[in-house]
């Protein structure tokens, strides 16, 4: 298996999204990548195109997949895959990455991102789909910690233990999403806190922040990812422990619905700059 992948940026990013293209262009915000859905690339032209080139030749980009259903216990999608291959030979982007999930059944796709059983089975079922996308991409992926409102009876395999094997048998790095550990922590009220201190940082290439929204229940808080409000604060203090414990790393603000203006999602990506820049020069400090 080959590695073109050279790694992003250790900056805030954002992802991009074709209302924003001229306050962009205009702007010349001072971001340090821009992260895409794949899916929504994988035509031969048009407009998207034209606009992701566009900001391809100014900045690091990340392209991040919905829709191989990593976790799915049949055989990955081959034209889905090379698909993806052909976009990544068309833009070469710094990362890619996917979904600890499955999405399809069949030749049915679901929209969703949908949980696993950890056991040995599905370990083996996954390590093997990673280690399918890593050669026919020619390039190391990164694989995402999932939100989950579900837990498996069958499970015998803690969640941090399952990505981490994943990646030790297959080279694969990982992506952190801090939201989706704060969102799966309080639905199934576990600790948030134990879950970072347990994951393996050093395996981490890329870190997403987004927002979540919150129902009360009557067995207590159920929490979404639906990416369509401000990082929550408490994302935001488990955030600033991993990137004490595990140093800088790209950080995405993930932001794909109810869009804000430009200016408020800008925001967001500064507030990860400004703790990623701190956290920098605490190390530089701490080395001298």
């Amino acid at each position: 298996m080959g590695d073109t992948m050279q790694g992003l940026p250790n900056r805030a990013g954002l992802g991009f999204k074709p209302e924003h293209f001229a306050a962009i262009r205009q702007s010349a915000a001072s971001v340090g990548f821009f992260e895409v859905h794949a899916e929504n690339y994988m035509g031969a032209g048009g407009l998207p195109h034209a606009q992701l080139a566009a900001l391809r030749a100014d900045y690091a980009l990340s392209l991040h997949g919905v829709g191989l259903s990593i976790g799915g216990p049949g055989r990955l999608n081959r034209n889905h895959l090379m698909r993806l291959r052909t976009l990544c030979d068309r833009y070469e982007p710094e990362s890619f990455s996917e979904h600890l999930a499955w999405s399809s059944h069949g030749a049915d796709y679901l929209n969703d991102l949908l949980p696993l059983p950890y056991t040995e089975e599905t370990l083996a079922i996954v390590c093997d789909h990673v280690d399918e996308v890593q050669e026919v991409l020619g390039r190391r992926m990164l694989l995402e910690n999932p939100s989950t409102y579900v837990l498996f009876e069958q499970s015998t395999i803690p969640e941090v233990d399952f990505l981490t094997e994943v990646a030790r048998r297959s080279g694969c790095g990982l992506l952190l999403d801090v939201n989706n550990v704060f969102v799966s922590a309080t639905n199934h009220r576990m600790d948030a806190r134990a879950y970072l201190a347990a994951f393996p940082l050093e395996m981490v290439g890329e870190v997403h922040l987004g927002g979540h929204d919150a129902e009360e229940l009557p067995s207590g808080p159920l929490l979404i990812d639906a990416h369509g409000t401000p990082v929550a604060e408490p994302v935001w203090v488990l955030y600033a422990e991993a990137i004490a414990r595990g140093g800088p790393r790209p950080t995405l603000i993930e932001w794909d619905n109810d869009l804000p203006e430009w200016p408020v999602l800008l925001a967001e990506a500064h507030r990860a700059q400004s703790m990623l820049d701190h956290q920098g020069g605490t190390a530089l400090a701490r080395a001298s």
